[in-house]
């Protein structure tokens, strides 16, 4: 049996979601977790392998069993062997064509900043904190330059893997509220370090660093060294992954907001 997981965590403790040699990693403890109550090695397959330090609300793995589990059984029993930063939100039943990762049609992530003069050490971790007043309006427009399909080469990091550049972004707005600013882009798939590349270009145009007209010179020249510095990874969440409907999974995810 193939069976998809929706999974939640706290990226703050770990090295990414890639298990690794060494460090602690998000995989490796749902494996572990999963292990345990299959009764047998299990390996899992995510939508969107996530960087150090960055969270989901909203990631979804598959893995095959013979073992014989009621759905709530695997979400309860992967939980009850958990750490607290990760949990597993629900367990559905797929056919053998499912895949976590290429059967995806669509990734939604949040960037999340705190526009305030003073960081609060309650949100350490899971904000950007930005000093600086920041021009809502002026990244708004900076934004649109980014919709559509392009080569994303400025926008990718160095050590990127992905054989295209190309990517098609679907939605990509941005919105204020009280002190928070919010990034939500989707696309069909992301280049490595995509979307924190984003956010560290339209704050530079926030802080008037650069007008909203740059980010489309930045992405014409396909150059990485034009676009900065990228936004530090403990803003960002995976918070939703869509798949065709004839899967029936979940649609719903939290989307993190503060006030």
């Amino acid at each position: 049996m193939r069976i998809a997981l929706g999974i939640e965590y706290d990226g703050s403790d770990f090295f990414g979601w890639q298990r690794q040699p060494e460090g602690r990693t998000v995989q490796a403890c749902v494996e572990k977790a999963l292990s345990v109550v299959a009764d047998h090695p299990v390996e899992v397959v995510c939508a969107g392998r996530t960087d150090t330090g960055v969270h989901a609300t909203g990631q979804v793995v598959h893995f095959d069993s013979e073992a014989a589990r009621a759905m709530d059984g695997w979400r309860r029993g992967a939980n009850a062997h958990l750490p607290e930063d990760v949990r597993v939100q629900w367990a559905h039943p797929v056919d053998a064509s499912f895949h976590a990762r290429f059967g995806a049609t669509e990734r939604h992530y949040r960037y999340i900043i705190h526009n305030h003069r003073v960081n609060s050490p309650l949100l350490r971790n899971r904000v950007c904190p930005i000093y600086a007043q920041l021009d809502v309006v002026s990244m708004q427009t900076a934004a649109s330059y980014l919709r559509g399909e392009h080569d994303f080469t400025s926008f990718r990091a160095v050590a990127c893997q992905a054989h295209s550049p190309v990517r098609t972004i679907s939605h990509l707005e941005v919105s204020a509220s009280g002190d928070f600013i919010y990034l939500d882009v989707m696309a069909n798939a992301f280049l490595h370090h995509m979307v924190r590349c984003i956010a560290g270009v339209l704050i530079a145009v926030g802080r008037g660093q650069q007008s909203p007209g740059w980010v489309a010179e930045v992405l014409e020249a396909k150059d990485r060294r034009l676009s900065g510095m990228n936004g530090p990874p403990g803003g960002l969440y995976l918070v939703a992954v869509r798949y065709p409907r004839q899967f029936g999974l979940p649609a719903s995810s939290r989307v993190p907001a503060f006030v």
